[in-house]
């Protein structure tokens, strides 16, 4: 099992940044992939950004420029620094570690809560 727990949600005004983080612990591997979703009130789940254990990093269109992810495979945690937020941007953040091997299995974390005002 994989544990994770995020941190660094809250409320900013438009135009202000947050950066987000996340823990994981238990058993990780380092070649699993690390990454945020989130949920805004009435919609689905959807991918904000993703990152390999090799760095490589994957953005949805509507948060490119203004997001970045980052990962260190030490500390198995996993950042995602928001600039520019827009109030479309509020949701609920969740933590993913994603496994892949015969299987695919999705680790997630409870999710913290990120409110943009206009």
């Amino acid at each position: 099992q994989v544990q994770l727990v995020e941190s660094g949600g809250g409320l900013v005004q438009a135009g202000g940044s947050l950066r987000l983080s996340c823990a994981a612990s238990g058993n990780v591997f380092s070649a699993d992939a690390m990454g945020w979703y989130r949920q805004a009130p009435g919609k689905q789940r959807e991918l904000v950004a993703s990152i390999t254990s090799g760095s490589t990093t994957n953005y949805a269109d509507f948060v490119k420029g203004r997001f970045t992810i980052s990962r260190d495979n030490a500390k198995n945690t996993v950042n995602l620094q928001m600039n520019t937020l827009k109030p479309e941007d509020t949701a609920v953040y969740y933590c993913n570690v994603r496994r892949i091997g015969p299987i695919v299995i999705n680790y997630w974390g409870k999710g913290t809560l990120v409110t943009v005002s206009s």
